[in-house]
């Protein structure tokens, strides 16, 4: 047993210089992110009612709010939201969206985007002429345009001429928004 002891005491010795010591130093990694350009679009007044306020037959008007979240390319970027009625007033007998068979009713709008923190928003100049056949502006964007995490509060106001032609009755039409940014 006295010849294994020292042995033993050159078997460890041995054996942990076979392991490497740790140092001081530690592996390091790195982490990388792309930020692309991105956009988003929340509607809060999802349905709204236009009404009537004033004298006999004065337009129908009503708001719909929405927030917006922008990031254009700092270079040559862009973005842009823009609206188009994808389905037009229903049932029959009451407004169209591209006025009655005169042209002289439509319904419009007029923009409220204020700009995000980082670039500008150019608003639609108003009144425009909302459209079943194509998109219309809502406010566009440029280079480098970013908004705070919370979004941007904006809107659209409407405006229905109160034709007194129109039936009575609840009429309804679908504002499809959609917003991009490159």
């Amino acid at each position: 047993m006295k010849r294994l002891l020292p042995l033993l005491a050159v078997l460890m010795l041995v054996a942990s210089s076979a392991f490497p010591q740790l140092g001081t130093t530690a592996p390091t990694a790195t982490v990388a992110v792309i930020c692309q350009p991105e956009a988003a679009l929340t509607i809060q007044d999802t349905a709204i009612t236009l009404t009537q306020t004033g004298t006999n037959f004065s337009d129908y008007t009503g708001t719909t709010g929405f927030t917006y979240f922008i990031r254009t390319t700092k270079v040559l970027g862009t973005g842009s939201i823009v609206l188009e009625v994808t389905s037009d007033f229903s049932p029959s007998g009451g407004p169209l969206v591209a006025g009655m068979p005169t042209g002289s009713d439509n319904l419009y709008y007029s923009c409220t985007v204020p700009n995000p923190s980082h670039g500008t928003a150019t608003p639609c100049t108003g009144p425009v002429n909302s459209s079943t056949a194509a998109q219309t502006n809502v406010a566009g964007f440029g280079t480098d345009a970013r908004s705070p995490k919370a979004g941007v509060a904006s809107s659209v106001t409407w405006g229905l001429s109160n034709d007194p032609l129109y039936q009575t009755g609840t009429y309804t039409a679908t504002i499809t928004y959609t917003i991009s940014a490159s």
